[in-house]
């Protein structure tokens, strides 16, 4: 055969592959609101840089008539390609294909672009849409789920992994994106769960639907199991751009620096705090008032509110925010909280992302509800995160800080580099009224007015104990400071600590209280 007509028998193969499952099951795909994969693929990465591999790759599978199934690439298409010009490696299961089920060349060739990101050290996105393993390759099903958890572990702290539901995620299938650094879902699309509702009827006799059980926002709100909510699938594309702009290529990188910008003249600290401390405020307008341009990209922003965590720029450097919210439980940290901050803790550390903090919280949130769900083991995973992290870490101290809390929000104790305070800022075992309650319990029982006498010993308590005053005198506080002197002083405290360098005890690993 000549070249001409091997030339043209490869194009006339990758156009029938590519259709996928065929213009039929296209159409329902799109019947139901969804992109297909390859448009998906193409939608994300930068135009004309998607190179595609294992195109003609065929299931092995032989019972059950298989042998007379053909399965266009196996219903999964894997490749790389760029976004804004950086390398990232991605796969995207096929709906139109079996229903994207996985069998065991299908996750060969997850497990070869798995294995290609992290030797060449390049973000890795996957794109779940699969009715989960193909029950006619049985346990080659399994054996290929094993190898893709095994590889995400692998890959954990080395390269950043992007999970993307868009479609439904069920059974062991789920563990892979619960094993990745960032899930993205989106609203009526994305759906995960171990167990169908068909299932829980039986086992449990309720009736539940798809939605409530595994929605895009129960697991963003409820669950926690999703870090970024979408309305549509441009919408999650444009979010999974945006976190790769921010986010170095691997562990051995920092994160691409660009041109600083000021922080936008609407955003003005001196003003967004109430100078009563009972009053709540939006810890996101403080963030917002020191970072490039106000700029502000937050995760889990529906999951435990009562903390903030995300990515802003500090003269053109990415930064990470840990910063309670006094907007939601006064910003007390509780189990979720801590689970959530603990998290992208570790994530900062991994990739050598510098974190601020910004604290203003009464404590850790009492009660028995908490206890009961573990709060002390919860509230640990912060503890151990920040004392754990070698990155630069800087804590500035707004107004409360009470008991562990204090502690937890990355104080001196755990290390922090620089911990600057405002004026404003309340150091303590507990706040003011508690306190005063205990300490003069006495002298306000033997008083003539022991309300009045309450009071005189709130505000004695606050002179002597409830200000950054006291801890400045003892160095845990590096230096009080006017809250316009903020950025400032972060920008200084980013620079001094940028060759930053920490010996840590030889171990194989910690153990963290999972």
């Amino acid at each position: 055969m000549s070249l001409k007509r091997n030339i043209q028998e490869l194009r006339r193969r990758k156009i029938e592959v590519q259709k996928g499952g065929g213009d039929k099951a296209i159409e329902k795909q799109a019947a139901m609101g969804k992109l297909t994969a390859r448009e998906r693929i193409l939608a994300i990465l930068d135009a004309k840089s998607f190179h595609e591999y294992d195109l003609f790759a065929e299931h092995l599978a032989r019972d059950f008539d298989m042998d007379k199934k053909v399965l266009h690439g196996d219903g999964v298409i894997t490749g790389t390609g760029t976004i804004n010009g950086a390398p990232v490696c991605i796969y995207a299961q096929d709906f139109t294909v079996a229903g994207g089920s996985l069998g065991l060349m299908h996750a060969r060739k997850i497990t070869k672009i798995m294995d290609h990101a992290l030797k060449m050290r390049v973000p890795l996105i996957g794109i779940n849409d699969s009715g989960g393993a193909r029950i006619q390759e049985g346990v080659n099903s399994l054996a290929g789920y094993g190898e893709i958890f095994f590889r995400n572990t692998l890959a954990s702290g080395v390269i950043p992994q992007l999970s993307v539901i868009l479609g439904p995620c069920a059974g062991g299938a789920v563990y892979s994106p619960a094993l990745t650094d960032f899930v993205f879902v989106v609203e009526n699309i994305s759906k995960m769960f171990i167990t169908g509702p068909s299932v829980i009827k039986t086992v449990l006799g309720e009736e539940i639907s798809m939605e409530d059980l595994g929605g895009a926002r129960v697991h963003c709100e409820v669950a926690g199991n999703a870090h970024f909510y979408a309305k549509t699938e441009i919408e999650c594309f444009e979010q999974i751009k945006k976190l790769i702009e921010l986010i170095p290529r691997s562990n051995s990188e920092k994160a691409k620096s660009v041109e600083p910008k000021l922080p936008l003249k609407k955003y003005n600290i001196e003003k967004i705090v109430p100078e009563n401390p009972k009053l709540p405020y939006d810890i996101k307008d403080v963030i917002r008032s020191i970072t490039d341009a106000s700029e502000f990209f937050e995760i889990m922003e529906l999951y435990a509110p009562n903390i903030v965590i995300g990515f802003g720029r500090m003269n053109g450097n990415t930064c990470g925010f840990v910063a309670n919210q006094p907007k939601y439980l006064a910003g007390v940290l509780d189990c979720d909280s801590s689970d959530k901050a603990a998290r992208f803790i570790r994530y900062c550390n991994a990739f050598n992302i510098p974190i601020i903090t910004l604290e203003d919280m009464p404590g850790y949130l009492p009660g028995i509800d908490q206890e009961h769900m573990g709060v002390i083991r919860h509230g640990a995973k912060i503890l151990y995160a920040y004392s754990e992290a070698t990155v630069p870490k800087i804590t500035v101290i707004i107004r409360k800080a009470y008991g562990g809390g204090y502690i937890a929000m990355n104080s001196r104790h755990l290390r922090a580099d620089f911990v600057f305070a405002w004026p404003t800022a309340e150091i303590a075992v507990m706040g003011p009224e508690g306190a005063a309650n205990i300490v003069f319990r006495k002298e306000i029982m033997e008083a003539e007015d022991p309300e009045a006498m309450r009071k005189q010993k709130i505000e004695e308590y606050k002179q002597k104990f409830a200000n950054p005053f006291v801890a400045a005198a003892r160095g845990y506080v590096d230096e009080v400071i006017e809250p316009i002197e903020t950025r400032s002083m972060l920008l200084h405290a980013l620079s001094v600590s940028e060759n930053k360098s920490v010996s840590m005890p030889r171990k194989k690993h910690g153990i963290p209280p999972f």
